[in-house]
C-alpha cells in the first residue's frame, strides 16, 4: 500500500489546513497517510480542532514555525527526516512555503521516491523587501528543480509560477484547486442570520459589511477603513463594518480607525452597537457570513481565499481587489466588483454601489453557489490528488525515478 507524507507549514485557520485535512481524512483506502505540520503563531487561531473533529490526529513538530530561525528550522529538519525514517512514504507532499522547505530537504536528503508540492500562495509579490523576495525565489527554484510535480490552486498561480517569476517549466505544474466542504453554508441560513444579527445587535435596515481574515500587513485592512470612511459619508444607508479575525497588525488597524474618526468597539463582553466592530476569531463561519450582506476583501497578494469561496456557497455579494487568484475564485460582474489593489475610490464606489442596488446584492447572491458548488468541492480535490498520485507511482514513473536506490542483483 503506497504511503503518502503530508506536511503543513502550520495549523491555522485557512484554506491549507483545511486541504490538507481533507486529503489526510478521506483519500482512498488504497493509501496509508500521516500529517505532520508545526503549531500555529500564538497572534493566530490554532485550527487543530479542525483536522480532530475529523478524526485526524496530526504529529505537532513544535520547532517548524513561521519564522526563519536557523536553529529552530534544524530541529525541524531532523524530526521530518526521522518521520521519514521510520514512516518509509513513496510520496512526500508539502504544503506551503515553510514545510516546502523543511519538508523537500528532508525528502531529499531520504531519497524519496517522490516529492509534490503545493503552493498556496507565493511570498514573491508584497510580502518581503526585494533582497528576501530573491532569496526565496533562488531556494524555490532550486527546489522546484527536484521536485517531481508542483501543484498550484489556481490557473493565473499557474501562470505566476511558470512566467512571471520563472520558478519552473509550465509542464511540471498541475492546477487543482483547493477543496472544502460547504454544505454548512447552505443549511438554516435564515435562523444562523437572526442569531448572528442579534449577537451583534444589527438592525433590519442596516446593511452589514464584514472583512475576514488574518490581520496582517498583506491583507490590507487600512484600505477597508479608508474606503469603509468614504462611504459612511457617500452612502444614505445605514451601514455596519465587522473586521472577523485577528493577528499582529490589529493594534495598528485600530489606531487607523482612530485617525479616520471611524466610532468601533469590541465584539465582546456587554456589547454596544458602533459603526465597526473588531469581532476577533470566530470558528463557526457559516453565522458570520450569514449575518453579513456584502463581504470584502482588500488584500495586497492572495493564493485562493477561503472567505470569497465561503461568502459564495452562503449567496453573499462580494468587493475585492484584483490579486492573485482572485478572479480564478469569483466571477467578476456576477458575484464579485473588483477594484484594483491600493484603488481605495474604486473599491469604496464599489461598495456604495451594492449598498444602493439591492437588485444587484440578490443577483450576485443566486450565482454564488453554482460559482462554488462543484468547483471548490473537496470530493472533486480528492479525485484530482488521487489520480496524480496515480499517474507518480505508476511503474514507468517508478523505473524513470531516480532517487530510487537500485536494488542489489541476487545470486
Amino acid at each position: 500500500m503506497p504511503r503518502i507524507l503530508r506536511i503543513l507549514n502550520r495549523f491555522n485557520l485557512g484554506g491549507p489546513t483545511y486541504n490538507a485535512a481533507y486529503l489526510t481524512k478521506y483519500m482512498s483506502s488504497n493509501y496509508e497517510t500521516m500529517l505532520v505540520g508545526g503549531p500555529n503563531d500564538p497572534s493566530e487561531k490554532n485550527s487543530e480542532y479542525i483536522v480532530k473533529q475529523l478524526g485526524v490526529e496530526p504529529i505537532i513538530i513544535p520547532e517548524m514555525r513561521r519564522e526563519l530561525s536557523p536553529v529552530n528550522d534544524y530541529q525541524a529538519f531532523k524530526k521530518l527526516k526521522a518521520i521519514i525514517r521510520d514512516f518509509k512514504p513513496d510520496i512526500v507532499h508539502t504544503h506551503a512555503s515553510k514545510a516546502g522547505a523543511l519538508g523537500r530537504h528532508a525528502a531529499l536528503s531520504m531519497n524519496v521516491p517522490f516529492i509534490v508540492h503545493t503552493f498556496h500562495g507565493h511570498v514573491f509579490d508584497a510580502y518581503f523587501s526585494q533582497w528576501k523576495t530573491s532569496f526565496y525565489k533562488t531556494v524555490e527554484k532550486y527546489l522546484a528543480g527536484r521536485t517531481d510535480k508542483i501543484i498550484a490552486i489556481s490557473q493565473s498561480q499557474k501562470y505566476d509560477l511558470a512566467h512571471r517569476y520563472n520558478i519552473c517549466s509550465e509542464d511540471k505544474i498541475k492546477v487543482i484547486p483547493l477543496g472544502f466542504d460547504l454544505s454548512r453554508f447552505r443549511k438554516n441560513m435564515d435562523q444562523k442570520r437572526i442569531e448572528f444579527r442579534r449577537k451583534y445587535q444589527i438592525a433590519e435596515d442596516e446593511i452589514a459589511i464584514g472583512i475576514i481574515g488574518r490581520l496582517v500587513p498583506i491583507k490590507n485592512h487600512p484600505m477597508f477603513l479608508q474606503a469603509l470612511n468614504i462611504v459612511r459619508q457617500k452612502t444614505n444607508k445605514k451601514i455596519r463594518a465587522f473586521i472577523v479575525g485577528d493577528g499582529e497588525s490589529r493594534d495598528k488597524i485600530k489606531k487607523t480607525a482612530v485617525d479616520l474618526g471611524i466610532n468601533f468597539v469590541n465584539g465582546s463582553g456587554e456589547y454596544k452597537p458602533a459603526l465597526l466592530t473588531f469581532t476577533s476569531w470566530i470558528t463557526q463561519m457559516d453565522y458570520v457570513t450569514a449575518g453579513l450582506d456584502i463581504v470584502a476583501l482588500t488584500s495586497l497578494n492572495e493564493g485562493t481565499p477561503v472567505s470569497l469561496i465561503e461568502a459564495q456557497a452562503a449567496g453573499k455579494p462580494i468587493v475585492s481587489t484584483r490579486v492573485g487568484g482572485i478572479e480564478n475564485v469569483v466571477l467578476p460582474g456576477k458575484t464579485a466588483l473588483l477594484a484594483d489593489k491600493g484603488d481605495v475610490e474604486q473599491f469604496a464606489a464599489h461598495l456604495c454601489s451594492l449598498i444602493a442596488n439591492e437588485g444587484m446584492r440578490e443577483e450576485f447572491s443566486a450565482n454564488g453557489w453554482e460559482q462554488v458548488g462543484e468547483k471548490f468541492h473537496f470530493i472533486r480535490l480528492i479525485s484530482e490528488m488521487e489520480s496524480l498520485y496515480q499517474e507518480l507511482l505508476s511503474p514507468e514513473k517508478v523505473y524513470q525515478n531516480t532517487r530510487l536506490v537500485p536494488q542489489p542483483v541476487s545470486g
